[in-house]
């Protein structure tokens, strides 16, 4: 049985260099100029690899830019099974990650619902729960 290390640092690894292919080496237009590699994870064989990305731009340019990267995805397998000396190299599967955007809408809401508070004279310190936030 595979260590869990080793599964990470080798999800690690392939995070680090998927992120470089897609950002220097995939020549498609359509992948769009602000795309990161947020996380991947591996089957415990390692022949499978989930990789999650981040992508600014419209929706339409995200969708563009994941069908993009999921038909290039035979591309950025050789590319891997070059840089990484691995007995099977994990076919690779691309997800869309939507946490950066949700996290900025959540601190977006965080920052109005605080201007709020002082514009009725509320104190900056009184806590609130999350139950005031989602009721909004």
């Amino acid at each position: 049985m595979m260590s869990e290390n080793r599964v990470r640092r080798v999800a690690e690894q392939i995070k680090k260099d998927v992120g470089g292919i897609i950002n220097l080496e995939v020549k498609d237009p359509r992948v769009a100029s602000i795309t990161s590699v947020t996380d991947v994870s591996l089957s415990k064989d390692l022949r499978y690899a989930s990789v999650y990305v981040s992508i600014y731009g419209t929706e339409t340019e995200k969708e563009e830019t994941l069908q993009t990267l999921v038909k290039a995805s035979g591309f950025i397998r050789t590319e891997i099974g070059r840089r990484i000396r691995l007995r099977y190299t994990p076919e690779i599967n691309f997800y869309l990650d939507n946490s950066i955007e949700y996290g900025a809408y959540i601190e977006n809401v965080i920052k109005s619902l605080k201007e709020e508070r002082q514009e009725d004279g509320e104190s900056e310190d009184q806590e609130v729960s999350t139950e005031e936030y989602l009721e909004e």
